[in-house]
């Protein structure tokens, strides 16, 4: 087994750490120290380890690959969400004014100042409770994740029940 080393600076300015890898040349079997039969060539046995340690290589790199694309891809997710929070900020202090300009209209249109934001204000007042009463209906609909909880209790059940089967028949066994 070998080691890539990517000890290259990356463009965002971090080093990336070392990932194994398999080796992309033969292993010299005379300088490792492997057993060979008489022809210089790996026993059975030292294929099948050598096979079974690259697998594993293999296997721990694919890993480690999904790992750093998982986390790269979150890190962009977390930059675009706070983007999204920003602007959701800037538009809820935007609404002040937009609920002005609508009292101010209403104003202008001939009614008292006053009327005209206690009529914006209770327009919002009304939305605000409409809005809490649908939120609070979808809520009250929540329910525990039943299939998930029974699948969990048949889990173990299983493995309790599992475990003392094979410890009933080994006292079967060794009573016969």
């Amino acid at each position: 087994m070998s080691r890539v080393s990517t000890e290259e600076q990356q463009p965002h300015g971090r080093f990336e750490p070392a990932v194994p890898s398999i080796p992309l040349a033969e292993d010299n079997a005379y300088a490792s120290g492997i057993p060979t039969n008489g022809d210089g060539q790996q026993s059975v046995g030292a294929l099948v380890r050598d096979a079974s340690t690259h697998l594993s290589t293999l296997v721990r790199a694919e890993v480690e690959l999904a790992k750093a694309e998982v986390t790269k891809e979150i890190k962009k997710a977390l930059t675009g969400s706070i983007f999204f929070i920003i602007a959701l900020v800037v538009l809820g202090f935007s609404a002040f004014f937009f609920f002005m300009a609508i009292a101010e209209l209403l104003a202008d249109v001939g009614l008292y100042r006053s009327a005209a934001y206690g009529i914006v204000w209770g327009a919002m007042f009304v939305l605000a409770a409409l809005a809490g009463l649908l939120g609070f209906l979808k809520v009250r609909k929540l329910r525990a994740p039943q299939r998930t909880i029974d699948s969990a209790k048949d889990t173990v059940a299983a493995l309790r029940n599992r475990g003392s089967a094979d410890s009933e028949k080994a006292d079967e066994e060794q009573q016969s």
